[in-house]
């Protein structure tokens, strides 16, 4: 196997050799080659000779002459031009230039441009759709580790938000077909409507490797062949995602009400009833939040108001909430201050759930450090423990940072762990009526195993109206 190292130098030697065009099946081509040369039935013949047609019913002209004899087959002379193209494969339009000086050589889909981001991997099998819209991903450019993306299309249903908010995808195969009944678009024609930069055909499997070993890199992904790599490394070392407020940046400008739930089509939970006789009202902190999220919100009995992310604690208050909810986001939890006030502001006045993003800045206002993970969590396969019980869950992620829990004051309990890793992935800190999630309960892609925090949020929201609670 090559060591990641070697991987990296490869992928540099790709630029230097981009000039000359590459072979994808140099059998094929030499095959073709000999029988243009070797064929001895072959004439290169001004004007060939027309063959009969099947339909006629004239014989073919005999030969005269002594030639042949009566009888014998009659040799036609045929001109068939053996040509080759002399460009015969496809010019790689696209480049993935990383700050370690890698070059990832590819084909361009999707939109036209330059654009620069952190490069992460996620190793979801399925959901291309939803990782794309998922507005946590401002910032980054994502390497699907599933070489063949873009066999099912796109829908009008499986959006996570309004629009794209990541600059790039980055996939080994290009499907060439899509085949579902939902698919409205292609892959190419939809990252051309969101203005999002894709490449094809490169190594994911060796750039992944890279990524693991020496954690997340800044790259940038253009179009634009005129640029030198040198050009690129340096457009790359001069931007980073840390201490970036991404939060404010796809947040909600006015505040908004959202009542749908999961469609009967798709519900799975037995819990959730998708309506009540008295709905609690729940104030939801937009720092990106996917729609499914307000969907499993909706589904298990809530009336949902979401706000800005800048949207002050006092204003909230004023909302008469039952629950409030810290969403998913992108960027640096650190790099948000306004939202860790609000949040310290309202610990302890009404039941609070964060996830993500929400977990983090709740993490925050508890009195703890947040940092930054080598590569960061992202897919649909993660496993986490549920400390009270033991379960384990099959969980869907995506962050790159996360809480220190030697820096917990305490009174916080850490009710999950990643088993990947150990670091926290939930936080219930009861005198304070809180509760935090790291991973994605709603899924959409990913295991529906974590579904259950919606009800523990519910049923922390009915512990304060005196009400029964439902779930473990």
């Amino acid at each position: 196997m090559l060591s990641s190292s070697r991987v990296a130098m490869h992928a540099k030697a790709q630029c230097a050799a981009a000039a000359a065009p590459r072979c994808a099946a140099p059998s094929r081509c030499a095959s073709v080659t000999a029988a243009a040369s070797m064929a001895p039935t072959v004439a290169a013949a001004a004007s060939p000779v027309a063959l009969p047609s099947r339909k006629s019913s004239a014989r073919a002209p005999r030969v005269v002459g002594g030639a042949r004899r009566a009888g014998a087959s009659i040799r036609r002379a045929v001109s068939v031009t053996a040509s080759a193209d002399a460009k015969p494969f496809l010019k790689r339009t696209c480049r993935l230039v990383l700050e370690d000086g890698s070059c990832w050589q590819g084909f361009s889909f999707g939109a036209t441009g330059t654009e620069v981001g952190e490069v992460v991997f996620n190793t979801a099998l399925t959901g291309y759709e939803e990782i794309m819209s998922d507005p946590s991903y401002k910032g980054q450019f994502v390497a699907f580790t599933c070489p063949h993306i873009g066999n099912v299309g796109i829908n009008t249903e499986d959006n996570e938000s309004s629009k794209c908010h990541l600059g790039a995808i980055i996939i080994k195969d290009l499907s060439k077909s899509v085949s579902n009944y939902r698919s409205r678009m292609d892959l190419d024609k939809y990252c051309k409507e969101q203005g999002v930069l894709g490449i094809w055909g490169v190594d994911t499997r060796g750039l992944t490797r890279v990524l693991r070993d020496y954690g997340s890199l800044v790259g940038v992904v253009t179009t634009d062949m005129s640029k030198s790599v040198d050009e690129l490394v340096k457009q790359a070392k001069g931007w980073s995602i840390e201490g970036k407020d991404l939060l404010s940046v796809v947040s909600c400008k006015e505040p908004y009400e959202w009542a749908k739930g999961t469609t009967a089509e798709w519900e799975f939970a037995p819990y959730a009833k998708g309506s009540s006789k008295e709905p609690f009202h729940v104030v939801a902190y937009d720092y990106g939040i996917k729609y499914n999220i307000l969907r499993r919100l909706a589904s298990y009995g809530c009336r949902v108001t979401v706000v800005p992310a800048t949207y002050p604690a006092d204003e909230v208050m004023k909302l008469q909430p039952d629950g409030i909810f810290f969403s998913n986001g992108p960027g640096d939890p650190s790099a948000a201050p306004y939202a860790v006030d609000n949040a310290k502001a309202l610990l302890g006045k009404k039941p609070v759930f964060g996830i993500c993003m929400g977990h983090q800045i709740l993490g925050q206002a508890f009195g703890a450090k947040t940092f930054k993970l080598k590569f960061g969590h992202h897919g649909g396969n993660h496993p986490i423990r549920y400390n009270p019980t033991g379960r384990v869950e099959i969980s869907a992620q995506n962050h790159n940072f996360a809480v220190e829990t030697s820096s917990l004051p305490a009174g916080v309990e850490v009710t999950h762990i990643n088993l990947n890793d150990g670091t926290c992935a939930g936080m219930v800190w009861a005198d304070k009526k809180a509760m935090t999630i790291q991973y994605h309960p709603e899924s959409s892609p990913g295991p529906h195993d974590a579904d259950v925090c919606f009800q523990q949020f519910i049923d922390m929201m009915k512990a304060e109206r005196g009400m029964k609670a439902v779930a473990a």
